[in-house]
């Protein structure tokens, strides 16, 4: 390793800490990622420079990012001090990715995969960063067609941020039940809820349900070896569904598939902004939070891909299995106290049915994959606001 890196990932790792002691607890900031679709066959098509030329000079411009392939395209909240002014920024970056698209005679969804398109067909945006990724990953990184929702809460002080951290990773599964969107991939019925987890979280590199870390030393003593032996270049390159983020002082949340629509995608960031804080109350009030077993906990994540909100979760407290709807709202229950406090807890709740489960339930009343493609594309278009 040169000095060079040496110097950037001690800087990196010193100014992270420092973040952490001064951001003030429970900020909170969105990303969605969305397909790029040719309005006629509703196929991915490689067009996100022209949006990104075209965003050039309006209000979206810095809250448009580019992801890995050129049929994708992220909006951000950026950073807000309270969930009602996330949620409000969700609508407007929707409405203005939706207005900027449609000027172009292209069409957005968002759901975890797209259901035909193939992966070879898609070009890997030209930046530093994914050139990168290219050189390191190859295949996995090539199949990694896949649309997702990300959100960044907030957490003073680096222990207490590590220690949410290890904790949040009990209730991926959950969340992952919850958000799961994309039962058609590469021209199939998978017959999994969310076979973009399959895709991503099965193939990437630490990636998954990370361990448990103690406290910033014993997060820090890690990032250090994967640095020190050359497994990473770069702190980006820790692809948890869970984890401290190096340049924002901010824990981010990575399990979920993307939400086709936006009453969906609010419940769902409500959800994982008030479980973050409920946690991290937990943790100042000495209240005991489990700290299951990797292997315990991938048994629940296996059954969120598989079966979804239909499934069973284990109750590892009670050693039982319980149906998936009656855990996640065991823990809306847990929350809710602190999601009403901070203003998310009227969009709390189980749905009826979410995106995997409509699917799948067209998909057993005979419809084609185009036609429930289709219906979740013209879900989307319902609500920007």
């Amino acid at each position: 390793m040169g000095e060079e890196q040496k110097v950037g990932y001690e800087e990196l790792l010193a100014t992270s800490k420092a973040a952490f002691e001064e951001v003030p607890d429970f900020t909170v900031a969105v990303e969605e990622e969305f397909a790029l679709l040719d309005p006629s066959t509703l196929g991915l098509v490689n067009r996100f420079e022209e949006v990104q030329q075209a965003a050039g000079g309006t209000e979206l411009e810095p809250h448009l990012a580019g992801e890995l392939i050129a049929s994708e395209a992220e909006v951000r909240t950026g950073r807000c001090d309270t969930f009602a002014d996330c949620s409000e920024r969700m609508g407007e970056r929707r409405g203005q990715l939706r207005g900027l698209t449609e000027s172009l005679g292209i069409v957005l969804s968002s759901v975890g995969t797209h259901p035909w398109s193939p992966w070879q067909e898609q070009r890997i945006i030209d930046t530093p960063h994914y050139r990168r990724n290219d050189e390191l990953l190859r295949y996995v990184v090539w199949r990694n067609n896949t649309f997702g929702l990300h959100v960044h809460v907030g957490i003073n002080g680096p222990d207490r941020a590590i220690r949410v951290t290890s904790a949040l990773r009990n209730y991926l599964p959950e969340l992952l039940a919850l958000s799961a969107s994309s039962p058609f991939v590469e021209g199939v019925f998978t017959y999994l809820h969310s076979a973009r987890t399959q895709i991503f979280t099965r193939m990437f590199p630490r990636c998954g349900i990370p361990d448990w870390f103690e406290g910033w030393d014993d997060w820090e003593h890690y990032v250090r070896f994967l640095y020190e032996t050359g497994s990473i270049t770069e702190h980006t390159q820790l692809w948890w569904s869970v984890r401290p983020h190096l340049a924002f002082p901010t824990v981010e949340i990575r399990i979920c598939d993307a939400q086709p629509e936006l009453a969906e995608s609010r419940s769902l960031v409500a959800l994982i902004y008030s479980l973050t804080a409920r946690i991290a109350r937990a943790i100042d009030d000495g209240e005991p939070l489990p700290s299951w077993p990797h292997r315990l906990l991938e048994e629940n994540l296996w059954r969120a891909i598989r079966w979804g909100l239909s499934g069973e979760l284990i109750d590892l407290e009670r050693g039982t299995s319980i149906p998936a709807r009656a855990r996640i709202e065991q823990l809306v229950e847990w929350v809710q106290p602190v999601a009403d406090e901070l203003g998310a807890g009227h969009l709390l709740g189980v749905p009826e049915r979410n995106a995997a489960e409509r699917q799948a339930a067209r998909h057993d009343e005979g419809a084609s994959m185009e036609e429930i493609f289709a219906e979740e594309v013209r879900a989307g278009e319902r609500v920007t606001g």
